[in-house]
């Protein structure tokens, strides 16, 4: 199927669910979502005020999308920490808006320490529950009705990481996190496909540094800019569309984890920490405040 007959007949008409929406490149993907014609947008965020604002501010705007539509947009406050929060606002929100055509799971949060300074509660259960357990438990909620409906294209894009593909330093249960969400993803993806789902595709988008404040004070290492959020949407929002297994970002993400599959480990690092500098890419880290 070409990239141009994918993508016509999945935005225009659907209903699109985004986690970590209230800000950042969740905000982006949902003024994407309004803008190319989706029928109704749920906002997920732990910060229900900005998600109620940017809700009312999608529905006031005018009408820019293809066939005039102008969207049902909602925003649920949800701790993503929370598998019965997860589960009583999955049912809540499929009863206002439907079953979400478009799935991003994108709500992530990162802690940049060396492993035994990490508060096991505060820092390690929680970066786990967020990033790797709230993406499965929400799409496990919601995953046999986008299977029983076949009529239209389904979408499930999971942002992960470039750090779940390579180990670094100051990362480490940051990066753990996110090879948890890369494997799991890719798995789903090939259980979809092995069992006839072909209308349900699932996207895993790998970025290196986005410049959200997320990762603020990290460095990009060498040859790999740290992107614009707008960039990264972009990337992440069309590869999702054409139902590309992996979108990774910039070009050298893949050129480290082919460096890395093919190097002795040891030469793999003498590489990274000293030509790329990946090893010493969050030695800075300040993170949002």
């Amino acid at each position: 199927m070409s990239t141009k007959r994918a993508r016509q007949p999945v935005v225009p008409g659907s209903t699109v669910l985004i986690t970590g929406a209230a800000r950042g490149m969740g905000e982006l993907y949902a003024r994407r979502a309004a803008r190319e014609g989706a029928a109704a947008i749920a906002l997920w965020d732990v910060d229900g005020d900005r998600a109620e604002a940017l809700a009312a501010e999608l529905a006031a705007a005018p009408v820019t999308a293809r066939g005039g539509r102008k969207p049902e947009v909602r925003a649920y406050t949800v701790d993503l920490s929370d598998r019965e929060a997860i589960q009583q606002t999955a049912r809540l929100s499929c009863d206002e808006l439907g079953t979400p055509d478009i799935l991003v799971n994108n709500a992530g949060i990162v802690r940049g320490a060396l492993f035994w300074e990490h508060d096991p509660e505060r820092d390690i259960e929680l970066t786990m529950r967020v990033n790797a357990l709230a993406p499965m438990w929400l799409t496990r909620e919601l995953l046999p009705a986008m299977i029983a409906d076949a009529g239209r294209p389904k979408r499930i894009l999971n942002i992960a990481s470039a750090a779940g593909t390579l180990a670094n330093p100051r990362m480490s249960v940051y990066a753990a996190s996110k090879w948890a969400m890369i494997g799991w993803s890719e798995s789903v993806r090939l259980e979809l496909e092995r069992e006839g789902h072909g209308h349900v595709s699932v996207t895993t988008f790998c970025p290196s540094y986005i410049s959200t404040g997320m990762f603020a004070g990290a460095r990009g290492p060498l040859l790999t800019p740290i992107m614009t959020p707008e960039k990264a949407v972009r990337a992440a929002w069309e590869g999702m569309l054409a139902g590309v297994p992996i979108v990774s970002k910039p070009w050298t993400v893949k050129l480290a984890m082919a460096l890395r599959g093919v190097l002795p480990t040891r030469a793999w690092d003498a590489v990274a920490g000293r030509v790329f500098h990946v090893y010493s890419s969050m030695d800075r880290f300040t993170g949002r405040v």
